[in-house]
């Protein structure tokens, strides 16, 4: 393991955490969507996220990884999702680690033991950002309203993850299952995105599921 300070992040005292939409109180929406919805969001909130940057084309690294985490290096435009654990590719010596909630500080104890004296970066990123999951047969159509990245099937099959634009902003889009995707989005964002996909989803109707 390296000498590298490991600290828990996530309050043991008592405080409480909230999310970057609690303002919105999502709980009192749920139920009150039109029925049969196109599209259903869910706040996947305070989850913890983790940045780890290496040398993907060392084996050492990759084995080190999967040793830690139980999930290969996911390659170019892949995201691999374990339960509730996912695993994905960020740029050529970069990834993004997303896991329950207070498991952040105990997966980055296991990488860095299981890595070693390795040259690798891990960073806790879970206060800068956040997840929203959109599911439902119009997810797509709201998708093409809101990026000019193509989501079509051929193109974007489930397991790609890309960082793009997405209403005037930048956000990362993952397509975790067949209509089911994922918005990877900066906290100080989520107002405005929250916003934007009532709007964009509107002719389709929008539930909230908790």
């Amino acid at each position: 393991m390296t000498a590298a300070n490991v600290y828990q992040q996530r309050p043991t005292t008592g405080a409480k955490a909230e999310s970057s939409l609690h303002h919105a109180d999502l709980a009192s929406l749920v139920g009150k969507g039109r029925k049969n919805a196109g599209v259903t969001v869910r706040e996947k909130k305070l989850l913890g996220h983790l940045t780890i940057r290496g040398d993907g084309h060392d084996a050492a690294f990759a084995a080190g990884v999967h040793k830690a985490l139980g999930i290969e290096l996911p390659g170019a435009l892949q995201v691999i999702v374990n339960g509730e654990t996912s695993l994905q590719w960020l740029g050529p010596d970069e990834w993004l680690l997303v896991v329950p909630s207070g498991e952040e500080f105990a997966a980055e104890k296991s990488l860095r033991e299981a890595l070693g004296e390795l040259h690798i970066q891990i960073v806790n990123v879970s206060g800068g950002q956040q997840i929203l999951e959109l599911s439902g047969p119009n997810v797509r159509d709201v998708l093409m309203k809101s990026t000019s990245y193509d989501v079509h099937p051929n193109n974007f099959p489930v397991g790609k993850a890309v960082g793009t634009v997405f209403a005037k902003s930048q956000l990362v889009i993952r397509h975790t299952a067949e209509d089911t995707w994922e918005l990877v989005i900066r906290r100080s964002f989520s107002d405005y995105w929250w916003l934007w996909l009532q709007d964009a989803s509107a002719e389709f109707g929008l539930n909230v599921q908790a």
